[in-house]
Parts: structure tokens; sequence; C-alpha cells
């Protein structure tokens, strides 16, 4: 299986090799962002095989010690779950953010002004001096289906970031995406550093958005996906609507977990969101208020679009 590349209608590209789906926009000089786009190709067509050689360790739990990884982009994956090595983590929990921030990488040149490389929703961004971008959340990927078509999706909500935030990686997590989780969130949103640091802190947030209930259906991770690396793990399945009061216990967990990264410095703001309530770290009294605003239901991954 090769690697495949699409220039998209609106200019992006679209980078496509086995699991790895990537969308690329990037703005600046139209020479220094195409030499951009073959570099960030070029190293694209390496990085899966890459991968799929130390796939046995990249599955396995982080533990204390030195890495024993050999890969770039895996190695970015064990330090950004090292952190995390006192619960269950394998690096896989970092991949589709480490494998962005590697390509972001390219952009970082003179002439281009901003990159923004998606991976499936975990977004590594390039910011020059002065520049910006709009981060919209589709929060209801349902309700875009029908809409699928169009150029553009409008968002559930969005926010801005800019050059002078210690923000370049966005990353969406929760039990309705496409990684299984160990709780039950809708989202968790991240905003951190890099876009390996916000894969992995938006994971352990959303496994911590959890409750005590019977009603909520989990199965062991091999039984869901035979080739999770989270093994006889019980993951979530499905949620029925809960009373408020656990959506709210739950909410507080995952919000006790958020603080604690982020006083380790590994996170820069966090939203949740479940079963129609959502909260962030930004909300929180002492700090400046959230611009995300969020409808019922938010389940989706992040999209960036420029602003």
């Amino acid at each position: 299986m090769n690697a495949l590349r699409a220039r998209l209608p609106d200019g992006r590209w679209h980078f496509q090799h086995g699991p790895i789906d990537i969308v690329i926009g990037a703005d600046g000089d139209s020479r220094a962002v195409d030499a951009a786009h073959e570099a960030a190709w070029r190293r694209f067509e390496t990085i899966l095989a890459e991968l799929v050689v130390e796939l046995p360790a990249l599955r396995r739990p982080v533990r204390a010690g030195d890495c024993p990884l050999e890969g770039v982009v895996a190695r970015r994956m064990w330090r950004a779950c090292f952190p995390y090595r006192d619960r269950h983590v394998t690096p896989m929990a970092a991949v589709a953010g480490s494998v962005a921030q590697e390509l972001v990488a390219a952009y970082d040149r003179d002439g281009v002004t901003r990159a923004i490389v998606n991976n499936g929703g975990d977004i590594a961004l390039h910011l020059a001096p002065g520049a910006s971008v709009r981060v919209g959340l589709c929060a209801d990927l349902a309700r875009h289906v029908p809409r699928a078509s169009r150029a553009t999706l409008t968002p559930d909500a969005d926010f801005d970031v800019h050059a002078d935030m210690p923000v370049r990686g966005v990353a969406t997590s929760g039990w309705r995406g496409r990684s299984l989780s160990l709780g039950i969130a809708d989202s968790v949103t991240v905003l951190a550093a890099t876009a390996a640091a916000a894969d992995a802190a938006a994971t352990m947030v959303a496994n911590a958005v959890d409750v005590a209930d019977a009603r909520i259906v989990r199965r062991p991770a091999r039984q869901v996906r035979d080739d999770s690396d989270l093994g006889d793990l019980p993951v979530t399945v499905d949620v029925p609507p809960l009373e408020d009061a656990l959506v709210r216990e739950a909410i507080a967990s995952g919000l006790a977990r958020a603080r604690e990264i982020e006083r380790a410095g590994l996170l820069a703001s966090a939203l949740i969101v479940c079963q129609g309530r959502s909260a962030s770290l930004a909300d929180e009294p002492g700090r400046a208020r959230s611009r995300l605003r969020v409808p019922a239901s938010p389940d989706a991954p992040t999209a960036a679009r420029p602003s």
C-alpha cells in the first residue's frame, strides 16, 4: 500500500497512508508554501513504515526508565505519554498528535505564515509571529453528515489560537470518537504546547470523565478491537442518558484530572462535554472566561479552519 495525496478544491492537501489520514493547509509566500508541502509529503511517505516496525513496543505500557524505541515519531509518542506512566498508557495514546507534529515541522521556514496539520482531529500548528488560526469544534458529527458534501462545515464552537499563546497542539478524545476510551465524555478538547502533548493529555482527561453506573456498557478493549493496545481494560461502548447529578460528577472528575495535568505544565486549557453539559478550565473562578460556546450532544473531533 502506497501513500496517496490529492489537492483539495480549497487548496489544502490530503495525505493518506493506511490508517493515517491528514489534511494540511498553509498560508504565506506561494513558493515557500509549495516547498513546505513537498517536504511534508516526503516525510509523510516514510512515517507509517517506521511505526509498523516498532508496533509491538508501541503497544506496550510506558514504564519508568529509558525510552526503548528508536524512531523519531515513536520516541515522541513515548515521551508524551511518560508523565502518565502511573496509569495504563501506551505510546499509542499520542500517535496521531505525534505524526501531525512531525509533519508541521516542514512548515517552520521563512515565508510560511501559518500551517494547520489535521490528523483526524489531532492538530499541529505552525504560527509565525503575529499569525493566528481559528479552530472549530464540530460537536455533533451526526448533525453534519447531510452537509458533508459542502466545502465548509459550520462548527458548533470555535476559538482562536494566536502566535503569542503557548499552544501549538489541539486534540480531542472521548468515547464516541475513533479511539477507545475508559470514560463517558462525549468529547474532551485539550490545547497544549505540542500536538503530541495535547493528544496524550486529551486521552487521560477523557478517561477520567467517568462515574460508576451499571447502565453504562463496557467491554474488554480486545473484544471491541482485536488489535487494541488496551488489552482487557473495560472500554465504554454505550452510555444511556444519565441523571444530571451523575453527569456533573463525571465532569468534575475530569476537571480534577485536567487541573493536575495543567499544574504539571502539560496542557494549557481543556474543555469537557458530556450529555449536553460542558465545563472548561477557563471557566473556573479567577480565570479569563472561555470563548468556546458548546451546544448539547457534542461528540466529534476538532477541525481547524483559517480565520
